[in-house]
């Protein structure tokens, strides 16, 4: 049986249903809220670069992001990517799922789930 590592906001609503679908499909999952323990630069890296860039991982509809001031919301590097979602971690979708492979992907619905987890 794998495991899903799931990463989001304790009290984020759709983290609430990512692990409420995984519990009740059986799927075992560990769930790291990143407020409480910040996801390591390495990480987020390997995350953008699986996605397909920074873009795809920062909620860019978000309050959070909305909030930012004009010159913060155009981050030119790596770098500048990971200082801004040190301060926010907020910007990060939820949840963000890893599997026992690798595979990342953002975000939750049960058809999603269903076909990337209840195989």
């Amino acid at each position: 049986m794998q495991t899903v590592h799931l990463y989001g906001l304790k009290k984020c609503s759709t983290c609430v249903k990512a692990t409420s679908w995984l519990e009740q499909e059986g799927i075992s999952f560990q769930f790291t809220d990143y407020r409480d323990h910040p996801v390591a630069p390495e990480h987020l890296r390997a995350w953008a670069d699986a996605l397909g860039g920074w873009e795809k991982l920062v909620n860019r509809a978000s309050m959070t992001w909305r909030n930012l001031p004009d010159d913060r919301k155009s981050p030119a590097t790596p770098e500048q990517w990971l200082a801004l979602i040190a301060e926010f971690p907020a910007l990060v979708r939820r949840p963000v799922a890893v599997d026992a492979d690798g595979g990342v992907g953002v975000g939750f619905s049960e058809k999603k789930y269903a076909e990337r987890f209840a195989g």
